[in-house]
């Protein structure tokens, strides 16, 4: 494979830093856009641009030598509340943080990209599988419609805010289901009571957890970028989802611990505010388009992920 040079937005976060660091070790070219330049600590190969995330402001000169643009810059939705472990509530503040931080680096990277007269051949539009809103036990694919509640609207405008992107790049948006991994995300947070031996079912425990290893989520980036008939919308989940339940069966039998005290989803509401929807609520959401691209997942089974995910 051509070495490529790629542009990650967000590359010191979770799914960025572990995508810049499978780039590196397939041989291509990363830089990253810091609005933390100076205290990032980064590969010494690895080309870190300052930006503010809101304007041009030098760095898009950049652009011009770019093969593909992968936009992951956004908060957490989730926070970092008491002990960095439990989730900060939804205020109006954190709301707007959290769609701000979105929408605003979407708009500027695309106008950097719309100005540039040598355009990258790809660009990755990061979102998230809230877009589809909760469900049941449903089977969601890409072609579902959007839902209506607040995560369902951010990822609305985060996937439009680059939507002006036009003749020339192939866009793809890449909705992402929840990444495993030690390092950050939602399994410290599910995690913690299962080693305080508290661990249950939270609400029902029927809602189903649409997951996705990081190796394969890292991966499915790397193909899309590689892969020239690659284009639209891609959910980046497991072919397995499982219900909160089973999750939390086959997470306490990994680390050999009891699964057994459950966690009443009004509670949980109660303490946490309407980011406690994220882990009370399900979505079954299947990867229909990476499957059909021919994509192979490493770990398309929740035990085997999780096994490897906690021996790391």
């Amino acid at each position: 494979m051509t070495n490529l040079h790629i542009l990650i937005s967000g590359g010191s976060g979770l799914i960025g830093r572990a995508l810049m660091e499978a780039l590196l070790r397939s041989g291509h070219t990363v830089s990253i856009l810091s609005r933390r330049a100076h205290e990032v600590r980064m590969p010494n190969q690895v080309n870190v641009l300052p930006w503010d995330a809101r304007t041009l402001s030098g760095w898009e000169q950049e652009i011009e030598g770019i093969d593909a643009v992968v936009h992951l810059a956004g908060e957490s939705i989730a926070g970092n509340g008491m002990f960095g472990v439990f989730p900060q509530r939804w205020t109006s503040h954190r709301r707007d943080l959290i769609l701000r931080s979105r929408v605003e680096t979407g708009q500027v990277l695309a106008n950097a990209i719309e100005s540039a007269k040598n355009r990258p051949k790809v660009f990755i539009q990061a979102s998230a599988i809230g877009y589809y809103g909760p469900s049941d036990a449903q089977t969601i694919t890409e072609s579902q419609s959007q839902g209506t509640d607040f995560l369902a609207r951010v990822c609305q405008l985060w996937e439009s805010s680059s939507a002006v992107i036009g003749v020339g790049v192939r866009r793809i948006v890449a909705r992402f289901g929840l990444p495993l991994s030690i390092k950050g995300g939602f399994l410290p947070r599910l995690l913690l009571p299962y080693k305080m031996f508290v661990g249950g079912p939270v609400g029902t425990g029927k809602q189903y957890y649409s997951w996705i290893h990081m190796d394969d989520a890292v991966q499915s980036l790397i193909f899309l970028i590689e892969n020239d008939e690659a284009s639209g919308i891609f959910n980046i989940t497991a072919p397995n989802p499982v219900t909160n339940s089973e999750f939390g069966r086959k997470l306490g039998g990994i680390i050999n611990r009891p699964h057994w005290m459950p966690v009443p989803g009004l509670a949980f509401r109660a303490l946490f505010g309407e980011v406690a929807d994220v882990v009370v609520n399900g979505q079954r959401v299947m990867p229909e388009q990476l499957q059909k691209a021919g994509f192979s997942f490493h770990y398309p089974n929740i035990e085997e992920a999780l096994r490897n995910t906690l021996s790391t």
